[in-house]
């Protein structure tokens, strides 16, 4: 999870990897259908909703309605909310533990995924940011992979303008779009490996869980934080 939102030359050749195989799909083979499979859930669900699970207009409309207008507690309550499902959700698929790792991983890495990408874009919705652009939905993707953000987008040949915000007020071409949110699935996949590693050492389905859960608060808090650095009040 560090790794994630440090620094490093392992971390910078592997963020230049990323995007190289998204400049060349279909080379990757299945972590290349994984990546993009990811991708379309957290553009689709992540944004949009699905059945019970809300979409981010909603989530951030509803926060807004309950605090009167008061933009700033609508967003502490969409981050306080999103860090009591990610830990319920930590919980309850890591309660297996080893012994149904194969598949708990997979589902709670992307209902993990889901629920940051959905808190990060009602948080870029409460600032005023419009959520329906590609460029803005882009620049949520990014704020899940840190501070390898940069690196993502000057390797796809994206001019960078300190914020994301900035990235996303440019009207860009949606293949260069589509290489961007490609390489940040597969920087996203790239962490099943470490999210599992750090599961493993306690071969007990409760310990597990607490593990996983602990896990999902620690990534989802940094992701929070720089959603807040990311977007600032729309116009300000």
């Amino acid at each position: 999870m560090r790794a994630m939102f440090g620094f490093g030359k392992d971390k910078k050749d592997e963020t230049d990897r990323a995007v190289a195989r998204a400049k060349n799909p279909g080379e990757g083979g299945a972590v290349d259908a994984m990546a993009t499979g990811l991708v379309e859930r957290l553009l689709a669900t992540g944004f949009d909703g699905k059945l019970a699970f809300d979409s981010a207009h909603e989530v951030a409309q509803a926060a807004l309605k309950k605090h009167n207008g008061n933009r700033d507690k609508a967003i502490d309550e969409v981050i306080a909310d999103h860090r009591k499902m990610a830990a319920t959700s930590g919980f309850v698929t890591g309660l297996g533990g080893l012994f149904t790792m194969p598949v708990a991983l997979p589902a709670n890495v992307i209902g993990f995924y889901l629920l940051a990408t959905r808190m990060v874009a009602a948080v870029a919705e409460l600032r005023g940011h419009d959520i329906n652009r590609r460029e803005l939905r882009s620049a949520v993707l990014l704020t899940l992979v840190g501070t390898e953000a940069d690196d993502v987008l000057a390797k796809a040949g994206v001019a960078t303008t300190g914020r994301l915000a900035g990235m996303a007020s440019q009207k860009l071409p949606p293949a260069l779009l589509m290489v961007v949110n490609k390489a940040v699935g597969f920087r996203l996949i790239g962490q099943v490996g470490a999210k599992a590693f750090a599961r493993v050492g306690k071969a007990i389905p409760v310990a597990g869980g607490v593990i996983g859960a602990g896990l999902d608060l620690l990534l989802l808090n940094k992701i929070a934080a720089n959603a807040r650095e990311q977007f600032p009040t729309a116009g300000a």
